[in-house]
């Protein structure tokens, strides 16, 4: 699959390409701060994966095929490595690439996720997007407010409308919301990968103090497979850490590369 991606920065030998991958609901338009704090030092590639943004939709969204996309992006641009940095569904893409093509990831930094199955706390959300009625709403607002029932969370609904669209004078979601509640397990899990399979390079997990997606019981599972890995938190950032403390985010992210990173 040829996925739509945002590109800032210019490519040269001597700049590191940094590839940034969205969660789950999410878009490359989630990133885009972040990249152009970046942009000047650093070539960047923003990805919509699969089923999410202006990428295209499909029935399988499982990390294989993110995975699959990714590597056609990556083979696209004739890069041959990339820094992987990825948020809860997009950093559990990362990881796995890193463990299937270790040669082609000279860093990993992973934000507020692990390489373990979590259950859902996305039900309600399908559920609402589901039930919303697109012919009947007149705009974004309007749908903020047929969503609050639902979904208390006024920044969890903001990020939701970001892929509303209006198309041919019709609202309707940018994302494939019937493949993603389908395959929601496949997401929510991580992919069985052999114990003796690691990523020996240098990984950095980025977790929020208020959130627990990063759970001390899952350092196991890390080290498994990332046996160089360090763990550094965000204070006073929830599960978005990149958006609810942007400047702790990047400082972070800075002195990792700038030390891991040639």
């Amino acid at each position: 699959m040829k996925l739509f991606y945002r590109e800032y920065g210019s490519y040269s030998e001597e700049r590191p390409t940094l590839l940034f991958l969205h969660g789950l609901l999410g878009s490359s338009s989630n990133w885009h701060s972040i990249a152009r704090s970046l942009e000047n030092d650093y070539h960047i590639l923003v990805p919509d994966l699969r089923n999410h943004g202006r990428s295209p939709h499909a029935p399988a969204v499982g990390y294989p095929e993110l995975v699959g996309d990714l590597e056609a992006l990556v083979d696209d641009q004739g890069l041959e490595d990339v820094v992987l940095i990825g948020h809860s569904m997009g950093g559990k893409a990362a990881m796995l690439y890193a463990l299937g093509h270790p040669a082609a990831v000279s860093a990993l930094v992973v934000v507020d996720i692990a390489p373990v199955a979590y259950p859902s706390r996305f039900d309600a959300v399908f559920e609402a997007l589901n039930g919303l009625d697109l012919p009947a709403i007149s705009g974004r607002e309007a749908a903020d407010r047929a969503l609050a029932g639902a979904i208390a969370d006024t920044r969890l609904r903001h990020y939701l409308l970001q892929n509303l669209q209006l198309k041919d004078g019709r609202w309707e979601w940018r994302i494939n919301v019937k493949a993603l509640a389908e395959r929601l397990g496949d997401i929510l899990s991580f992919p069985d990968v052999p114990g003796t399979v690691q990523y020996a390079g240098p990984v950095l997990f980025l977790y929020g103090t208020e959130s627990d997606y990063l759970q001390p019981g899952f350092e196991a599972a890390i080290r498994a497979h990332f046996p160089l890995a360090r763990l550094r938190p965000v204070t006073g950032a929830g599960h978005w850490v990149y958006a609810e403390q942007p400047r702790r985010f990047v400082d972070a992210l800075r002195r990792f590369l700038s030390k891991e990173v040639r």
